[in-house]
């Protein structure tokens, strides 16, 4: 694939889509005891959603692994507790979606996350498994979900992201860039791959419900890409990642992918969505991360920067508010944005990251906020500002 685009899995979401589009895809869209407000409760299927995102979110990476090295390093509990709290008190959210491939970590931010008052997505993200070991992470997964349930907490078992081009077995390849490198146009087998995905897909949540199912008693999601065709027959959530590009002040196919998803009857939530804060990231939006960065084959790290991209904070915050608003109104029922902080863009590197919170070189300490690495973006600010009126509109 040419360069080493390990950590930067935004590309795979928006690069793979282009790549793989045209006929071959055609139709393929598819309570906490800490102080405060606390979660509201799920909804049922079909029920007619209050004005406003229930679930006002941020997605948390806790480290996507692959090779020597993970998105979130050092790991530092302490800093996560602290995250967690600014999440609810500062950014206003009522929801997280905490991601990775280690599941101690997930729980270490879960648990932290449903003593600040959050609702708890919890997101397996895993690397280049098998289906029978992705099936056990999850069974491991249901059984810490169901300890943190028990103890009153709100919570939602996300069953993995885009297992299509992460878990090995739907397509062909045994990394997550082979199988990538397999969706291109040119591959005269591209329209029979995308056409047996759904049934491979399909037969393996078969086996993975059932299995969650009797570990936890809560409500199950999957972060999708449209291209699976996910049967959401036996989840309580439709859940999609969705990084639309602005285009002349038109979010391309929102509109329509959104009703697309709806079609199942069931809330929808968008697991996750953003953009970088440079000037026309907002046009090439989970691709523009990775149109920027020149990378380290060895480590996977950040080696430079492509060209002089101009910083825009405001666009950055300006895609990110305008997207939420489009959810608002076409009823979706939550909304994660991509992501509070990207550890692995620290410094000079953070004009390439989709993170509304600006990461410090390490050894460097915020400012603004008390016992965190970063300082807040103008899109960390105004997402505040946004779910503060999200929230006052539900209260009415």
């Amino acid at each position: 694939m040419g360069e080493d685009r390990r950590f930067d899995r935004r590309t795979v979401l928006t690069g793979t889509l282009a790549a793989a589009g045209g006929a071959a895809l055609a139709g393929a869209l598819p309570g906490s005891a800490a102080a405060g407000r606390g979660p509201e409760p799920h909804p049922r299927p079909g029920r007619c959603r209050t004005s406003g995102l229930r679930g006002r979110g941020i997605a948390y990476d806790t480290g996507f692994v692959n090779g020597p090295n993970t998105t979130h390093d050092p790991f530092d509990p302490q800093i996560v507790k602290r995250e967690m709290q600014l999440i609810r008190h500062e950014l206003n959210c009522s929801a997280v979606r905490v991601w990775g491939g280690i599941q101690d970590r997930l729980e270490i931010a879960a648990r932290h996350a449903a003593d600040a008052g959050l609702e708890v997505w919890y997101g397996p993200f895993t690397t280049d498994l098998t289906a029978e070991q992705m099936l056990d992470f999850l069974a491991d997964a249901a059984d810490r979900c169901e300890r943190l349930r028990r103890r009153g907490n709100s919570v939602v078992l996300v069953l993995g992201a885009e297992l299509s081009l992460f878990q090995k077995g739907f397509l062909p390849g045994e990394t997550w860039q082979e199988r990538v490198a397999v969706l291109t146009p040119t591959n005269p087998q591209l329209p029979q791959l995308i056409a047996e995905l759904p049934g491979k897909m399909n037969a393996f949540f078969a086996q993975a419900v059932a299995l969650v199912r009797a570990r936890f008693r809560g409500p199950i999601s999957y972060a999708s890409l449209a291209f699976e065709r996910i049967d959401w027959t036996p989840f309580d959530y439709v859940g999609h990642d969705f990084y639309p590009n602005l285009v002349d002040g038109e979010y391309a196919g929102a509109t329509a992918a959104i009703a697309s998803l709806q079609s199942h009857g069931k809330p929808v939530v968008i697991m996750e969505t953003g953009c970088p804060a440079y000037d026309g990231a907002a046009a090439r939006a989970g691709h523009a991360s990775d149109a920027i960065v020149v990378w380290d084959h060895a480590t996977g790290r950040p080696a430079g920067i492509r060209g002089d991209p101009v910083r825009d904070e405001a666009e950055q915050s300006e895609y990110l508010i305008g997207l939420l608003e489009l959810l608002d109104r076409e009823g979706v029922d939550s909304a994660f944005v991509y992501t509070l902080a990207s550890y692995h863009f620290r410094g000079e590197f953070d004009i390439a990251s989709l993170g509304i919170a600006r990461v410090l070189p390490e050894g460097s300490w915020g400012e603004t906020y008390r016992g965190v690495p970063w300082e807040p973006k103008q899109a960390f600010r105004d997402l505040a500002d946004h779910y503060d009126r999200v929230r006052g509109r539900r209260r009415r």
